[in-house]
């Protein structure tokens, strides 16, 4: 935890200064991103979500008694949340009442959640750079791509279906061989 850097960044922004607008934007943006894109939202809404917080932000940092009580990344996030939440309320996509959210799950605990899967979704990313081919496109295919069977065989080039399932089987045993091996070492 940096307080420091968050006062910087807070005075930076109080000032209009374009550096700490963009590192604060660098630093919280992905993880409003990815909260919002899991939560029944697009990349424009988690845009519009961490302007408004930014707002937010900028005029609570330009209040002269202001001073945070938790991380930067944390007050982002809450906001955010908050914010995303009323306006799933709004479009009658979330029943729940907004107000009440905070006694039923903390925002530090879902950060840090959040900070632990992002953790291991980048050991996973690393894991599928080194996974190699044919192996990685053929994951990409079926998983991100969502491509049938009969389409990968045919991409590939296997005989049938049958011999691209258990292809897919063995990337997927290597791929995960790899995951946890990086797990265990904390990579």
């Amino acid at each position: 935890m940096n307080i420091e850097k968050d006062k910087i960044l807070l005075e930076g922004l109080a000032k209009n200064d374009k550096a700490a607008v963009e590192a604060i934007y660098k630093d919280n943006f992905n993880m409003v991103q990815s909260f919002i894109l899991n939560n029944n939202g697009s990349t424009d809404d988690a845009r519009d979500i961490f302007q408004e917080a930014m707002i937010v932000l900028y005029e609570k940092s330009r209040v002269a008694n202001f001073s945070l009580h938790c991380q930067l990344k944390t007050y982002i996030y809450s906001v955010c949340r908050r914010l995303w939440l009323k306006r799933l309320q709004q479009l009658n996509r979330f029943t729940g009442q907004v107000e009440s959210l905070e006694e039923v799950v903390p925002v530090e605990e879902e950060l840090e959640n959040h900070e632990k899967l992002n953790a291991d979704f980048m050991m996973m990313e690393q894991a599928m750079s080194k996974i190699g081919e044919p192996c990685k496109s053929l994951l990409e295919a079926y998983y991100i791509q969502k491509k049938h069977m009969q389409e990968i065989a045919e991409g590939f080039g296997y005989t049938n279906a049958d011999n691209a399932k258990t292809q897919k089987y063995k990337c997927l045993m290597r791929l995960k061989k790899l995951f946890f091996a990086q797990y265990k070492n904390g990579q």
